[in-house]
This record gives C-alpha cells, structure tokens and sequence, in this order.
C-alpha cells in the first residue's frame, strides 16, 4: 500500500472510529435516561422495562431500516392554548408528532424536527437544556407502528407558541390546539399517561 493511501485509510479508519464513538455516545445517553426515567403509571412502567430489554439486545436501534423494532421520538408540544394532536393518516388516531431519526440525529433532534414538520410551527425545547445540550426525557411508550414496526418511542417537551397549526400538505391536515380536558379525550391511550401527569 502507498504511503498516500495508507494515510487515507487511516483517516477513514479515524472517521469510522469517531462515528462509532458518538453513536456508542447517544447510545450510552438513551438508555441512561430511560432507565432513570420515574414512569407516570403502569404503562410507562412496562413501557420502560420492554424498551431497555429490546434497545439492548439491538445492534442498531436507532436505524429503522435495521430491524422491525427500533427508536423514535416524540414531541408533546404545548402552549398557552393547551396541546397539539394530530390524526396519524394511516393509523387514524389521535396524537403527537414523531417519527423515525435519520442517519445519526438524537431521539430530541427528531422529536424538535418532527414537531416542526408536522405542525408548522416555530418549535423549540420546552424546558433547559443539560450542559450536553439534550432536554429532559419526559415520557416513554412501547407501540406498535404499523407496517409491523414496533416503536420505542421517547418523548420530549416542545414549545409550540400561540399560533395556529400549518401542517405542509403531504402533513396530516387532521391537527389542532386542544384544551388539556379535550386532548385526554380524544388522544391514544400511550400518550394520555403524560397528559395527565403534564395538564395544569
């Protein structure tokens, strides 16, 4: 091997090591913050064993094209005019942003993403931010996703402001400010647990 492409591979082999270390980093962060997580009730109780249970036997959780079962994230966003839900197109119930993380991002990023995509909203973290950066994980729920996926999905506190919803079209246009009274009737059974713990 050339000595040009000795000093390529080598820098390959840094920038592979530098990758594997900031997603052994969120990795190691993740399950730190689930399992210090003081579940609102039953559900978010199993919710958090069965996640640290399949999140450790995964090779890639973070990577939906990897396995059936892998990490999501979710934004309860709020506001002065109480909490926005939206209509899953394909599942039709009632709930928060979210979705699958792409190629590297954190559970937070795709929560904060989502939550912009999907409402149109100015969105940022509800609560502070921890000297790394990250918000405080304020829920978690074990579903299925449909297409057989089986999503362990975290949540996240997001700021929505006072403004009304404007979903792009390929969005949900199903969406809306509920009132906190209103959002525990009509929300999924995975998300209620939160509501009721969050509602003023």
């Amino acid at each position: 091997m050339s000595r040009h492409a000795h000093h390529h591979a080598h820098q390959d082999d840094l920038h592979h090591a530098h990758h594997h270390a900031h997603q052994d980093d969120r990795r190691r962060r993740v399950r730190a913050d689930v399992a210090a997580r003081r579940p609102v009730d039953d559900r978010e109780r199993s919710a958090v064993e069965r996640f640290l249970e399949l999140f450790d036997a995964l090779a890639a959780p973070f990577d939906q094209d990897a396995d059936r079962v892998h990490v999501t994230g979710s934004g309860i966003v709020v506001g002065p005019r109480g909490v926005v839900l939206l209509e899953h197109k394909r599942l039709g119930i009632w709930l928060q942003p979210g979705g699958h993380l792409d190629p590297g991002e954190t559970p937070w990023d795709a929560a904060l993403r989502e939550s912009r995509e999907e409402t149109g909203l100015d969105a940022r973290f509800a609560g502070p931010l921890d000297a790394a950066g990250v918000p405080a994980l304020v829920h978690v729920d074990v579903h299925e996703g449909g297409r057989g996926h089986l999503h362990l999905d975290l949540r996240y506190l997001i700021a929505g402001g006072a403004d009304d919803p404007a979903p792009p079209e390929e969005e949900s246009q199903q969406i809306g400010w509920f009132t906190w009274e209103a959002a525990l009737d009509r929300a999924d059974p995975g998300l209620r647990g939160i509501l009721l713990e969050l509602a003023p």
